[in-house]
């Protein structure tokens, strides 16, 4: 509930984009500064995405004055991207360089006239103003109210070393600090790019035709109804449906599948998809904010703003981590020296506690990791909607399956008809007419079958339909009461079925088909077997899963004899058949009892309680429906369960990542603090543990970019 009431509450947000957060600690900074903006009643910043929600009234100048700690720069969020300068000559690198030319000139002059002279100390001085005046400003505001974040520590060390006359180690640390937030900035945006890459998919204007006039419309003003042309080598703009010509078009953008496929008139069409070889006239079914890739952008964007798990842990520990060091760094400079040690030498060592004491490398550990692998994974086809629902695929130990649409391509086919006494065609008529009421997936295939044998079953009258849950159904046609169901139905129905009968019956199920039969109360009268093909990679996939020891499941309403049939065509390590569907729900609960860590994989559709109660739901065919987009929890957009393994293997190598992250940033500083106690802890040495664990651990987290499917 409550995570619905702050979706709502941010829809009614304005959203701005936001370039140049570095770390969670600026983000949380810039939010609370907005907060505290003029005609604000409220703000939140979403880190992974880049993006700060404003609820009020306040103006872009006003927001950029908001981020002047951290020199943020805003465009609205519908506003088209900058083109970024390149990284050597962003105007925050420049000082550096100014910085490190006069901190090296230093050095020398310092060989020459000895470093106690005035030379390289003015030179050691300018250094430490250019290359760190904006932290300086930052760590002051934060010392003034009490806030010890990394600003904070930083400046105490560096004007704490001025003062005790270190010159060279404070101008050092000050480069080495600017250096690695430039490359924390770099890498930052790196991770980012999978998101900024998906922005850039669809065209932002269209050739539209309004009566006998075409025109380029800029998306923001096609209205649903607009016919779009599209001609060949031309990317679609907009959602709709194909209203003249053929064209096969490549969907890798929203589905992840590199062939591309053929769409003709009345087939759906999707923003961000290259029209490879036909003139194609759509017909717009969506605004701009509602395309299929306006969802996935946003949901991966809502997506990076989930917290995972681990990252929960790491904000509470940094929350209690950065006082206790600061105090710590207090002591050690001001106990040993009360019992006799030199003030000057263990004011250095706290100083140098301090600077091993930011937390930057152990907060980035898991965002990073969560936004490169989500970024990754929506760029393959596969959204992720949050970092818990990442670590959780990680974990998964069982993953069931539903039978049909998703093992299976849920085009069932009428296979065999056995009539007993009776014209084929004539009670094939009253089967079609009866199904025509039924929301079972197999009454279409026996519709489809009436229809190939050009049998009018519409024209036949129906009364009385009623449906018997789970068995089948029953209605009158021309006043006599028919019965189309399970075997099982007509086993109840006439107390047993005749032993020939049963044996047919028994030889259809067993190759896998599933028999439908037509009868009275007092006899049958056909049986019409039907089977559903099977997709060429499910074999291959449950392969896979078995392989890296997850346990399949095949969970199907069919009877045991075809869903073993099924069963064991595709190598699933246990079937459940017969189940209705409140009994797939009951198992998923029970897996989940044994396992604790289960994942679902259905259509979305009649499938949503079971999605709900596994600890991950998969969707398949994403780019088709809103339900698999809004029910399940990972939704594979194309039906290729292909995808499948790839989003475990991501998931697994994300959560090993995120491990590694962790325990590298607390090991690097535990053996840092461990150099205080023979005194050998200095500025260098903290500045290189601090920085080069954060820039490890960040370029550690990019490795996620490289897991292809």
């Amino acid at each position: 509930m409550a995570d619905q009431q702050a979706k709502l509450s941010e829809q009614e947000m304005k959203a701005y984009r936001v370039q140049g957060f570095t770390c969670t600690n600026c983000a949380a900074i810039f939010e609370n500064n907005v907060k505290g903006l003029a005609g604000v009643e409220d703000a939140k910043v979403n880190f992974g995405a880049s993006k700060v929600y404003v609820k009020g009234n306040t103006t872009i100048e006003e927001l950029e004055k908001a981020g002047a700690f951290e020199n943020l720069k805003i465009r609205d969020e519908k506003e088209q991207k900058v083109k970024h300068e390149p990284f050597w000559k962003q105007k925050e690198n420049i000082k550096v360089y100014i910085s490190a030319i006069l901190l090296i000139i230093s050095w020398f002059l310092g060989e020459r006239y000895g470093e106690e002279h005035i030379l390289p100390t003015i030179g050691f001085a300018a250094s430490i103003l250019i290359g760190g005046y904006s932290l300086f400003i930052k760590g002051l505001k934060n010392l003034s109210r009490l806030q010890f974040d990394m600003n904070t520590l930083m400046t105490i060390a560096i004007l704490g070393a001025a003062i005790i006359g270190e010159w060279g180690e404070g101008a050092t640390v000050v480069i080495l600090f600017a250096i690695s937030e430039a490359l924390e900035r770099y890498s930052m945006d790196k991770a980012r790019q999978s998101i900024e890459s998906l922005m850039d998919i669809a065209p932002k204007e269209a050739l539209i035709r309004r009566g006998n006039e075409e025109m380029m419309v800029h998306v923001e003003d096609i209205q649903v109804g607009d016919i779009m042309i599209v001609k060949p080598g031309q990317k679609l703009a907009m959602d709709g449906v194909v209203i003249k010509g053929t064209s096969t078009l490549n969907q890798a953008a929203i589905t992840g599948e590199s062939v591309p496929v053929t769409k003709t008139v009345d087939n759906e069409v999707f923003a961000g998809t290259l029209n490879e070889e036909g003139l194609l006239e759509v017909k717009v079914t969506k605004r701009v904010e509602d395309t299929t890739l306006s969802k996935i952008i946003h949901l991966v964007e809502e997506a990076q703003a989930e917290r995972a798990p681990s990252q929960a842990f790491v904000d509470k520990f940094a929350k209690y981590y950065t006082p206790a060091i600061v105090i710590l760094a207090l002591l050690i400079a001001v106990i040993p020296p009360l019992f006799g040690g030199d003030w000057s030498e263990w004011v250095y060592q706290g100083l140098a506690v301090l600077v091993v004491g930011c937390p930057c490398a152990l907060v980035v550990s898991t965002p990073v990791a969560v936004v490169t692998a989500i970024g990754n994974a929506a760029k393959n086809g596969v959204l992720i909607k949050g970092g818990i629902y990442l670590e959780e695929a990680g974990h998964l130990k069982a993953i069931a399956f539903d039978k049909t649409g998703t093992l299976t391509k849920g085009f069932p086919a009428v296979t065999d008809i056995r009539t007993f006494g009776g014209n084929q065609n004539e009670l094939l008529l009253i089967t079609a007419a009866i199904e025509k009421g039924s929301q079972h997936p197999l009454a279409s295939a026996i519709m489809r079958k009436a229809e190939e044998n050009g049998l009018k079953f519409n024209d036949a009258s129906v009364d009385d339909f009623q449906s018997i849950t789970g068995k089948g159904v029953k209605a009158k046609v021309n006043n006599q009461m028919y019965y189309v169901g399970s075997p099982n139905l007509f086993e109840e129905l006439h107390g047993s079925i005749e032993h020939d009968k049963k044996q047919t019956i028994a030889e259809m199920q067993t190759q896998g088909k599933t028999v439908m039969v037509l009868g009275t109360e007092k006899e049958l009268l056909s049986f019409i077997a039907v089977a559903d093909e099977m997709r060429e990679s499910s074999k291959e996939v449950i392969g896979k899963l078995n392989n890296i020891g997850i346990e399949t499941v095949m969970l199907t309403g069919d009877n045991q004899r075809t869903a073993t049939a099924i069963g064991k065509q595709v190598g699933v390590t246990d079937i459940k058949a017969d189940l209705l569907p409140e009994d797939k729900l009951n198992f998923i609960k029970e897996l989940r009892g044994k396992h604790q860590n289960v994942a679902m994989v259905g259509d979305g559709v009649n499938d949503a309680p079971a999605l709900a109660a596994s600890t991950v739901g998969v969707a398949m065919g994403g780019a088709g429906t809103d339900t698999a987009l809004e029910t399940a929890d990972i939704a594979l957009m194309s039906d290729d369960l292909r995808k499948l393994p790839y989003t475990i293997r991501l998931s697994r190598k994300a959560l090993a990542i995120i491990k590694q992250n962790i325990t590298f940033s607390l090991a690097i500083k535990a053996v840092a603090l461990l150099l205080v106690m023979p005194g050998w802890l200095t500025l260098w040495i903290a500045i290189f543990a601090d920085m080069g664990a954060t820039l490890l651990v960040t370029l550690n987290s990019l490795r996620l970019l490289k897991v292809k499917e």
